[in-house]
């Protein structure tokens, strides 16, 4: 017999175990008895965790809807009256006969339309 450090195999130390049988019917069938489980758990895993991420973006689009609604409220709090007769006054007094055509500075590397 070896000393206190030779090794034994799991199924010779423990013959009638659960886990014993589990592990030796595991070496003729390895698909039926892990990659099937591995494979059935992450597909169940996924249907159960698609409505909660569903309800997780409602709630984010919910929040986001809820700001942009108050925003567009409070932007009619501060507006100036538009009176049509004030505004036709307002442009009469501007001088719109002279003018100046002004090209907008591009950024660089950006066509900037010129013929050359």
């Amino acid at each position: 017999m070896g000393g206190p450090f030779t090794s034994k195999s799991f199924t010779a130390t423990l013959p009638n175990t659960i886990a014993a049988k589990y592990r030796k019917s595991l070496q003729r069938h390895p698909f039926l008895l892990f990659g099937l489980p591995f494979l059935t758990t992450i597909v169940a895993g996924s249907f159960f965790l698609t409505p909660a991420t569903a309800l997780r973006y409602e709630r984010h689009d919910r929040k986001n809807q809820r700001v942009t609604h108050e925003e567009a409220m409070g932007l009619g709090q501060n507006r100036r009256k538009v009176n049509m007769k004030d505004e036709y006054y307002r442009l009469q007094a501007k001088d719109l006969e002279n003018w100046e055509q002004r090209r907008v500075k591009r950024l660089p590397g950006e066509v900037d339309g010129v013929m050359e």
